[in-house]
């Protein structure tokens, strides 16, 4: 059993380029004058040094303990740690090796290369964001490949998103909220000026930096307004390419390539909703019933969660939730007027909210932390460029976890970087050994919390648009809202649906058992059936 050992950190350092060796000479030097002449025998101990030198990652310890020292750069940058995995990609924090700016780094996984539509999609995702210039979204830098390793150069935020926010603070404060939604809105306002719709706006797509600025990010599922092959694109490759189910338009869900500018704003007042109550509209049930619930009926009353809620706010988000996108608001632009409208209002009213102390940069240093954590039901990370960094400093706690990697079996492991497959955790075990200290590590318990739901096909709610009852429409008498504030309390009859019958476990595993048998009875009667053939013609001779 081969495993990393004080020596081999030097050595892997070396091959994997990250320091030059005039200065990793100069760290070993310093290490070894610290520790009396003598390299200390635990290899954690020499990657902490290294790293309070600042010349390593948390991240580039994980990998040199594990014995890997290639792939550490893309093109002109140098990665630094992992930020996050979605379903499309994986996104990495990096740094340009000449101007030495921070980057986010979005990978396009290379299983997805394949007969599907992947490649096409993360094409069409720069394509997208390079239309766009401004302060509330993300920008793309350079799109680019090194063999077949496709990637995109991106902004880097230093933040978190409103999913990661919610879940560290609870709900957040009505200014608060109510900004962040403005912001949101200005930048989905630009890209409709464009002729570009996000289709995808959710919490986990949101992004806020320490100085409260929101960014709106992954452009996957965009659609360019005169953009005639998006469908084509998607029967083609047979992609169930639709958005959140939680935060689904009732009309995207019917037709996800025949949607306007206020799809988007459906979505940004279902993450308003979350922001405001700490959950989706509708939290429970499978993604089928949920996508119904979006068609038919309207969620709880936000003061349910919060008594509370000023009755114009909660009037504000329940009209950009409205079922019928004419009844909702005429443009994102006109969202951010009427919020800041009442922002000043309630800020004139309510002196003492004006002097709120929440700070993104508290939330993520735990020093605002809600008594326990929010769950959600389908909104994760896809591909978000932020959240809290997992570069890191060493700490004691984790020191364990480290030494558990070093002393793994590494004679099995490729020296590549797996980047497809990277977590903040170590790489998955490839040996037993490996296998036993993962289990061992407390990195292996999965955290509590929202898992997404995955992209969903229209196919999921037939009939759906028989079934949307008239009194969708936000007053009963099918007249037009007259102002947000009165329709708090409105609320439309939803349909019973009756869930899709669940499959008995094990019905497939007995269908194939049974077909296997039958075959087997076919082909004996076959065989005694073609020997008495020829046992009479024997005798007939």
């Amino acid at each position: 059993m081969t495993q990393i050992t004080a020596d081999r950190i030097q050595e892997l350092v070396e091959k994997s380029r990250l320091v030059d060796s005039e200065a990793l000479t100069k760290a070993f030097t310093k290490i070894l004058a610290k520790h009396g002449d003598i390299l200390p025998e635990d290899p954690v101990v020499v990657c902490k040094e290294l790293e309070d030198l600042g010349l390593v990652t948390r991240w580039h310890c994980e990998k040199i303990l594990q014995g890997k020292y290639k792939g550490f750069f893309l093109g002109k940058h140098k990665l630094l740690g992992h930020l996050g995995s979605g379903g499309m990609s994986s996104v990495y924090l990096a740094e340009h090796l000449g101007m030495k700016h921070k980057r986010a780094i979005k990978v396009l996984p290379k299983s997805k290369l394949g007969n599907n539509s992947y490649l096409e999609r993360f094409q069409r995702e720069a394509k997208a964001i390079a239309s766009l210039n401004h302060p509330n979204i993300v920008r793309a830098y350079d799109i680019d490949n090194d063999k077949d390793t496709h990637y995109m150069v991106m902004e880097y935020v230093d933040g978190a998103d409103m999913q990661t926010l919610v879940r560290k603070h609870g709900p957040l404060p009505y200014l608060v909220a109510a900004n962040y939604i403005v912001q949101a809105a200005r930048g989905l306002q630009h890209a409709h000026d464009v002729g570009l719709i996000h289709r995808d706006v959710k919490p986990a797509n949101l992004l806020v930096n320490r100085q409260g600025i929101v960014k709106v990010l992954d452009l996957g599922l965009a659609l360019f307004e005169d953009d005639k092959n998006d469908a084509s694109l998607t029967m083609e490759y047979n992609d169930k390419v639709l958005g959140t189910a939680d935060y689904l338009a009732p009309e995207q869900a019917i037709n996800s390539h025949n949607v306007g500018h206020k799809a988007d704003m459906y979505g940004l007042g279902c993450t308003l909703y979350f922001l405001l109550t700490g959950h989706p509209p509708f939290p429970d049930g499978s993604i089928a019933s949920r996508i119904i619930k979006h068609q038919n009926s309207m969620p709880p009353d936000i003061r349910k969660d919060r008594p509370d809620c000023p009755g114009e706010l909660d009037g504000i988000c329940v009209k950009m939730m409205q079922k019928d996108p004419k009844f909702r608001y005429a443009s994102c632009d006109q969202v951010a007027d009427v919020l800041e409208a009442w922002i000043a209002k309630y800020r004139k009213e309510n002196k003492d909210a004006a002097t709120s102390s929440f700070s993104v940069a508290d939330v993520l240093s735990d020093k605002l932390t809600a008594q326990r954590d929010v769950d959600t039901v389908s909104n994760h990370r896809e591909g978000t460029i932020g959240g809290k960094s997992s570069i890191v400093k060493l700490s004691t706690s984790d020191s364990g976890v480290l030494r558990a990697i070093a002393k793994s079996d590494a004679s099995t492991i490729d020296s590549n970087i797996d980047l497809v497959h990277d977590t903040n955790a170590p790489n998955r075990s490839k040996s037993k050994s490996q296998a036993i200290a993962r289990a061992d590590s407390p990195l292996n318990s999965k955290k509590p919390g929202g898992s997404s739901s995955p992209l969903v096909s229209p196919m999921a709610i037939p009939n759906t648009a028989k079934a949307t009852p008239p009194g969708n429409k936000p007053i009963a008498n099918g007249s037009k809202p007259a102002n947000p504030a009165q329709m708090p309390g409105t609320e439309a009859t939803p349909k019973k649906n009756v869930p899709p019958p669940s499959k008995t476990p094990g019905t497939n595993s007995t269908k194939k058992s049974s077909n296997v048998v039958l075959l087997v009875v076919i082909a004996a009667l076959t065989v005694v059936l073609f020997v008495g053939i020829v046992a009479v013609l024997l005798n007939r001779g």
